[in-house]
């Protein structure tokens, strides 16, 4: 089982938003470049891994496109997926002024 959480925001770019979570969760993150994503920053460790990158990504017709097309007005979003429902996480991450939940999924 995987706990899946989206979080977005139109208040902070990635940059800002990946410096306020490893304030809030002292985590590392790192940045990746990605032909189908783009640039966006992760963060793994053994209680799962957070990815935080902006909405709009390139698409293949040379026109960008949103990532999570259901969620159009966050400009940057937070993924995480942890093996077991992270209670404490998902209340730090709920701390970040402007950061808004968007979707819950467990597979």
């Amino acid at each position: 089982m995987t706990d899946h959480h989206t979080y977005g925001t139109s208040t902070h770019t990635a940059d800002e938003l990946v410096r306020l979570v490893s304030d809030c969760l002292g985590l590392v993150f790192v940045e990746r470049d990605s032909d189908y994503r783009g640039v966006y920053h992760l963060a793994s460790s053994p209680n799962g891994r957070i990815e935080i990158q902006p909405n709009l990504i390139p698409g293949d017709d040379g026109e960008d496109d949103l990532y999570a097309p259901e969620h159009p007005t966050a400009q940057v979003l937070l993924l995480a997926a942890t093996p077991v429902v992270e209670p404490a996480l998902q209340t730090r991450l709920g701390s970040i002024e402007g950061l808004i939940h968007l979707n819950h999924e467990t597979v």
